[in-house]
């Protein structure tokens, strides 16, 4: 997601610039400016929080899952490989190049079950590693563990002896997944909500507005006191076990789905599960393949029916194998399709097969000329200068497909409200189905199946039936 203006600590700065109204339809429009209209509001700096998995080569690369600060060059490991996750195929020149993509000198090791101490010991002794962290998932079955290389054999070295050792149920790299933030200008501008319209939302809100629906929201920390997220959260989690504060792209995500205060969201009744994952650094909030893992963990443990996901990173088999798992259980997951421009590869996990990829527009149905094309960008939704919260009761306007993953899993809330028994499948197809054709004719790899249709898409859904008892029963 970008967020447009100063850091979340800093004092309010000047207010941003006028975004032009455009609604989808006249009677959308007639029914924005008559009813859904948000006030003007004072509105903080603007900051760009970008899923993009770019980095310097020369940082202090603080450990988000908990570990000591490493001051040392990213480069020092050997040229990765092709496959991150299996690393096969690497160079054989033997020189050192930069790949900002995976922590360096540490490697992610499965083992099946809760293992005893003994065992993890003796592992570690026969492959020359220092353990900084484990964690046992139940979701998986196994126990994950984050060890160091203390001398100089690549990460891809370690991981293809542990592989071909039969000694563990998986090894592979500590990916780095990340949300970068950007100083931009800031102007003067009213909280226009566009997206209301777009998406038709105020239509779809008369059929559900997601009542108690739990939607997990995997991302940086959340002010839960904000008036736009306040008695929305149900529970939350810190997986990095920090002291940060809130921060903006946690609580912009959160004020997209529940907004209920002077702005809307688009599942105003959702019930949140924050889930800190993200740590703020200097290069940009960022996260990894353990710390990732646990989230899913706790998502599914308690209860998630939507994951929202606006990050992005590379490719990771044990992350791949969480949303497999995930997606068994009926969690709808949705993810950004990332911001790292029409030249970049896949970005994960959008382009996992098991996650709506979620791209974005402007006002005028253009778009977002950072978004990451593809065949596995699923459909679009506005991203671009959208209103919403910011730490400490404060307001900005941000851009990025993180924003847009953020209104389909709201999309998505509403559905699931109407009708608990859809399966991930069913929303998939019926926000395809709904969906308003941009671009080329047809499905293309730049808006997916097209903009999201709110009202389309819950119209279709039949909506739950009263039983004898009076209750609730299934359509």
């Amino acid at each position: 997601m970008k967020f447009q203006g100063g850091t979340t600590s800093g004092v309010i700065g000047a207010a941003l610039a006028a975004m032009a109204l455009l609604p989808a339809s006249p009677l959308a429009a007639a029914q924005f400016n008559n009813a859904f209209r948000a006030p003007n509001l004072n509105i903080g700096p603007r900051i760009d929080i970008s899923p993009n998995v770019r980095i310097s080569p020369n940082v202090t690369y603080q450990d988000p899952g908990g570990g000591q600060p490493q001051s040392k060059r990213i480069s020092r490991d050997k040229a990765p490989s092709k496959d991150s996750a299996s690393g096969k195929n690497p160079r054989r020149s033997g020189q050192t190049a930069a790949d900002d993509t995976y922590v360096p000198k540490e490697v992610i090791i499965e083992i099946d079950g809760n293992p005893g101490e003994d065992q993890v010991a003796a592992l570690a002794r026969r492959f020359r590693l220092t353990r900084v962290q484990s964690q046992n998932l139940p979701t998986l079955d196994s126990t994950f563990y984050r060890w160091r290389i203390a001398d100089d054999r690549s990460v891809d070295d370690v991981v293809r002896a542990l592989n071909a050792s039969g000694s563990v149920r998986s090894a592979q790299r500590n990916s780095i997944f990340r949300l970068q933030e950007t100083p931009a200008a800031s102007g003067q501008a009213p909280m226009q909500q566009y997206a209301l319209a777009a998406l038709r939302l105020p239509q779809a809100h008369t059929l559900s507005t997601g009542a108690d629906v739990r939607v997990a929201v995997i991302d940086s920390g959340i002010d839960a006191g904000h008036p736009e997220i306040a008695g929305s959260i149900e529970s939350s989690f810190d997986a990095l076990g920090s002291e940060e504060g809130a921060h903006a792209h946690g609580t912009g995500v959160a004020g997209i789905i529940t907004a209920h205060q002077r702005l809307t969201g688009a599942a105003p009744a959702a019930r949140l599960i924050a889930i800190r994952a993200f740590g703020a650094q200097k290069s940009g909030a960022q996260s990894t393949t353990f710390v990732v893992l646990k989230s899913l963990d706790y998502a599914i443990a308690h209860g998630a029916q939507i994951i929202n996901m606006s990050f992005a990173g590379p490719q990771d088999s044990a992350i791949a194998r969480g949303l497999g798992i995930a997606d068994a259980k009926g969690i709808v997951l949705v993810a950004a399709a990332g911001n790292a421009g029409p030249k970049s590869p896949p970005l994960y996990p959008g382009a996992d097969p098991h996650v709506i990829a979620v791209t974005a527009t402007d006002s005028a149905d253009n778009l977002f000329a950072q978004a990451n094309r593809g065949g596995y960008v699923a459909i679009a939704a506005p991203g671009v200068d959208i209103p919403g919260a910011l730490p400490d009761g404060k307001y900005g306007v941000s851009s990025g497909t993180s924003l847009s993953a953020a209104f389909v899993s709201g999309v998505a809330a509403l559905m699931l409200a109407r009708n608990p028994a859809m399966s991930p499948a069913d929303v998939r197809a019926a926000l395809i189905g709904g969906a308003r054709d941009l671009g080329p004719a047809g499905r293309d790899d730049q808006f997916g199946a097209g903009e999201a249709d709110a009202f389309a898409a819950v119209s279709s859904v039949a909506g739950p039936i009263e039983t004898a008892s009076g209750k609730p029963g299934t359509p």
